[in-house]
């Protein structure tokens, strides 16, 4: 898991995202965790497809992306936006949460229920 610094370039564009994705295979990560500040207003605003076309890219080359901070000015005003952050983190691919602890929480159950933690007793 590689987690980036809130300084950094913003992605605006498919290829800044390509970047990102970069950063997560040039240490072999499993998930990257980037804080919301490192995405321009574009990546919020599904018209410009930019975030369809950021995500996409990390679930085909199956890394895991995570986007860490208050997101409550976007999705105030986009209630697409509003679904599609819902939709998503109910997958275990693409997560929008508020802090990096609610990240790590969710990647110790997501582990746990991989080996077997959240089974019942027989």
């Amino acid at each position: 898991m590689v987690r980036l610094s809130a300084d950094g370039p913003v992605v605006r564009a498919p290829g800044d995202g390509m970047d990102l994705l970069g950063e997560a295979f040039a240490q072999d990560a499993e998930w990257l965790v980037v804080p919301a500040t490192r995405f321009g207003p574009e990546f919020f605003t599904l018209g410009t497809r930019l975030a369809g076309e950021v995500t996409q890219k990390f679930a085909q080359y199956r890394v895991g992306l995570a986007v860490v901070g208050d997101l409550s000015a976007y999705t105030g005003a986009s209630g697409a936006l509003r679904d599609f952050v819902r939709e998503s983190n109910r997958g275990r691919q693409l997560w929008f949460l508020a802090d990096e602890a609610e990240f790590d929480a969710r990647i110790d159950a997501l582990r746990g229920a991989r080996n077997g933690a959240s089974r019942p007793s027989p």
